[in-house]
């Protein structure tokens, strides 16, 4: 896979439900929905859904971690084909972070250590 080739930084497998906003260029919702994460780094993760996103789409996804919440905005990268689990089509798209403030992203790095340490959760 290509893209694992390009990536700068691990990704750390993980299951955490999301909510996610599709932005206009306006910064103004398009729409709402729930997912999950699939891994998860400190500049972006993959987002499993129910329903197909688009290259290019910003989106604004607040994550819970732990007892903390981290809200970030990113960008689709790309698509990949559904899946179908259960009778039921489930869609991963690759998101970069664009947005992220030294709160959040602090909070990030600290889960992500504990995903890989998990003596230390």
């Amino acid at each position: 896979m290509g893209d694992l080739d390009r990536r700068k930084f691990d990704r750390s497998n993980t299951l955490n439900l999301v909510d996610y906003v599709i932005l206009r260029e306006d910064g103004s919702a398009v729409s709402r929905g729930m997912g999950r994460t699939r891994n998860v780094s400190v500049d972006g993760l993959l987002l499993e859904t129910h329903r197909p996103l688009t290259e290019g789409q910003v989106v604004l996804i607040t994550l819970g971690l732990k007892d903390e919440t981290v809200q970030v905005r990113g960008r689709v990268m790309h698509q990949d084909a559904p899946v179908s689990r259960s009778g039921e089509a489930r869609y991963c798209a690759g998101v970069k972070f664009t947005d992220l403030n030294k709160e959040g992203s602090e909070v990030l790095k600290k889960y992500i250590l504990a995903l890989k340490n998990p003596a230390d959760k």
